[in-house]
């Protein structure tokens, strides 16, 4: 887990040192809601182009036993948002997000509310960490113990993780993910 800290916080590191002086975020929370606005875009855009009728869709053709399928997985990120930034706050976070969690949410649309609604929750929370907070230590079942803000990067790193797996998805299906058209590749 450390390890993952560790490289999350290098690649924080390594945007921030990319962008321009006057872009650059003025304190923790803006540092990390720029990789958590990164990582919810692709998400997102990823979502809203798989057809409803392929949510269903899981991987058949390898290894895939056990997997979720591409509305799970919409769901179990949902969730998990709701879990890290949950515990970020000192609240109970929900229960068995691994396999979706408590809400009912089922069709694309509900899905993709309950998405949409998770990363405004993220957001919100995200904006009370400042520099004498962010190491304030938070205990949980998902990625507990933790601090603050690892917790806020952990949140980023898994959305990033999840959008792997569907991008792959989207493609298994024909589908060019979306956030790949914005850096296309040039072929010589």
């Amino acid at each position: 887990m450390r390890t993952v800290m560790f490289a999350s916080l290098l690649c924080l590191l390594c945007i921030s040192l990319l962008a321009q002086q006057d872009d650059i975020p003025k304190n923790l929370a803006h540092s990390v809601g720029f990789s958590l606005s990164y990582a919810e875009g692709e998400f997102l855009e990823s979502a809203e182009a798989m057809p409803e009728a392929k949510y269903s869709f899981v991987p058949t053709n390898g290894n895939f036993k056990d997997a979720r399928t591409f509305a799970e997985q919409v769901k179990h990120v949902a969730c998990s948002n709701y879990g890290f930034f949950n515990q970020i706050e000192g609240r109970t976070p929900p229960e068995h997000c691994e396999k979706g969690g408590p809400v009912k949410a089922a069709t694309k649309a509900e899905l993709l509310k309950y998405l949409r609604d998770s990363f405004d929750y993220g957001n919100k929370v995200l904006a009370t960490i400042n520099e004498k907070n962010a190491l304030d230590r938070v205990d949980g079942p998902y990625a507990g113990p933790n601090t603050r803000v690892g917790m806020a990067i952990t949140a980023v790193w898994h959305i990033s993780v999840h959008y792997g797996q569907i991008a792959e998805y989207l493609r298994m299906n024909g589908i060019i993910p979306p956030p790949t058209h914005k850096y296309p590749l040039k072929v010589r």
